[in-house]
């Protein structure tokens, strides 16, 4: 009988797939994933439609951790110099970075620079109350932060808060500011500040770092970064290959559906045969989880606390719709798009209240290899909702019909040049910081309890993670595994500190 262990990870996002790949290189133990649906890389995965790809959401690889980085290039290398991508597909391209901001019908550089540009678009008495509004906060600051508006309040001012982060923010969340934990922007936002920005805007005069990797930037502020292809799952798609290359199993159509535990440590993960719908406990020495934390608890059983329970059903999730939309051209003016008629951002803020839409994509400036068609614009909206809102029961084409009515009152394109378009509905992709999240150290401290119970990524975590820091989670989890430590802490402190220990690799 073989004495191997078995690791059973639950879902196949960036840190499932990192917790296996890992485990195989630097173990003895055999990872099994269980994957819900029929692909692999969660919300990081790419949709293809019709020959286009879509990013769900929008994925910069980008990371202040040489140990990410790093992995990553080991999957798909960089792309050299003077090469030509188009005669190999597995590579990293270098792009680019542009964001910028929609508000009143005209574009603002995100974060917001105090240039030419933003003057003649606000005026010098907006510029003036902006100017003011912030000396006021930094000498008067709300003390102590309990909401998320405090937190915006205290690093960029009133009036700029409610100018440029107010309205696009309560889109993504669905409820005001005010309601919402600081713990959102400690994690989202970080250093970030006005005089940060105003400090990368006096340096990128003279830029003096050429690194893609931008170690001493602020997150929010790269202006470089990679990008896979094919878009994200690309990436993901490779990283599966190698596991099972490895000997590791990715069981896709397998949800978990519940643990079995007994005297504080995990025996086995429940599921069901996708193919013969028989029920299932795969027994388990390590279980990794990435699942919605809340069904984790749920399936969990009558013996969790009652606390933990009350804890666990409070949590609420964001849900999000994407459009990929399709047009011959946009409309944007010509001063904004380039000659192929197509403004050149990765992604677009829309800090608009006349329209639903939270943030439009470009996907051709990602890659243009995510597109078929190059002289073709092929755009993401993204609609923030909640799963069985009105929002999200809409039937795809009245989504379809919503966006390209949008996307024309903007004037970014009109109806008449629309080719084509696809929907995509993403359940529980924001983890969110109200219900009963200020609570949430009562569900951390029965997780931890089971030494051999690891929680991982954005919703195994319920924490708003990026991809770097969910694949961090894998990793540190792999570390305590090989170091036999059952001090979780480690895990959780990924994506906490406002300067975050990938800093100090």
């Amino acid at each position: 009988m073989s004495n191997t262990k078995t690791a059973i990870i639950i879902g196949a996002g960036p840190a499932g797939l990192t917790a296996a790949l890992e485990l195989l290189r630097r173990t003895d133990i055999h990872p099994i994933i269980l994957e819900l649906s029929d692909d692999v890389g969660g919300i990081s995965r790419t949709v293809e439609y019709h020959g286009n790809r879509m990013d769900i959401g929008g994925h910069r690889f980008f990371s202040k951790s040489d140990r990410v980085m790093n992995w990553w290039l080991d999957i798909l290398p960089m792309e050299a110099p003077g090469n030509e991508p188009d005669k190999n597909d597995k590579v990293m391209l270098v792009r680019q970075r542009l964001s910028r901001i929609f508000y009143g019908r005209k574009f603002y550089d995100y974060p917001v620079r105090l240039n030419g540009n933003t003057i003649r678009n606000l005026g010098p008495l907006s510029i003036a109350r902006i100017g003011f509004s912030y000396i006021r906060a930094r000498l008067r600051p709300v003390k102590p932060e309990k909401s998320l508006e405090d937190f915006f309040i205290n690093r960029f001012g009133k009036e700029l808060y409610q100018t440029f982060f107010k309205d696009y923010t309560e889109k993504v969340w669905g409820v005001s500011c005010d309601r919402i934990t600081p713990e959102w922007g400690a994690q989202r936002v970080k250093g970030l500040s006005v005089s940060k920005a105003l400090w990368h805007a006096l340096k990128s005069i003279f830029p003096s770092e050429n690194s893609v990797s931008q170690k001493n930037t602020e997150t929010s502020l790269i202006n470089r970064f990679l990008y896979p292809k094919y878009g994200p799952g690309h990436l993901w798609k490779e990283v599966a290959l190698q596991i099972v290359s490895l000997g590791g199993e990715i069981r896709m159509g397998y949800r978990a559906t519940g643990l079995d535990w007994e005297q504080g440590r995990i025996l086995g993960v429940r599921t069901t045969d996708p193919k013969t719908g028989e029920n299932l406990v795969i027994p388990a020495d390590y279980v990794l989880s990435t699942m919605p934390v809340k069904d984790l608890i749920k399936g969990m059983g009558s013996q969790v606390p009652e606390s933990v329970k009350t804890v666990s059903e409070g949590l609420i999730y964001r849900d999000f719709i994407a459009l990929g939309l399709l047009f011959s051209k946009m409309s944007a003016s010509e001063a904004e798009c380039y000659a192929n008629r197509r403004v050149p951002d990765n992604w677009i803020y829309i800090q608009e209240s006349d329209v639903e839409v939270g943030r439009i994509q470009v996907f051709n400036n990602w890659s243009p290899y995510l597109v078929k068609n190059p002289d073709t614009a092929w755009l993401g909206l993204e609609y923030f909702c909640m799963e069985g809102d009105e929002m999200w029961a809409k039937p795809d084409q009245e989504l379809i019909d919503l966006g390209i009515a949008e996307l024309e009152k903007i004037s970014f394109c009109r109806k008449e040049d629309y080719l084509d378009g696809t929907v995509v509905r993403m359940v529980k992709t924001y983890p969110a910081y109200f219900g009963t999240y200020e609570r949430f150290g009562v569900i951390r401290e029965f997780t931890d309890s089971f030494p051999n119970l690891f929680l991982l990524g954005r919703n195994g975590m319920h924490r708003y993670n990026n991809q770097d820091h969910s694949m961090l989670t894998a990793m540190t989890a792999v570390d305590l595994l090989i170091r036999g430590s059952e001090d979780k802490g480690p895990l959780w402190a990924v994506n906490t500190e406002e300067d975050y220990h990938e800093d100090r690799s």
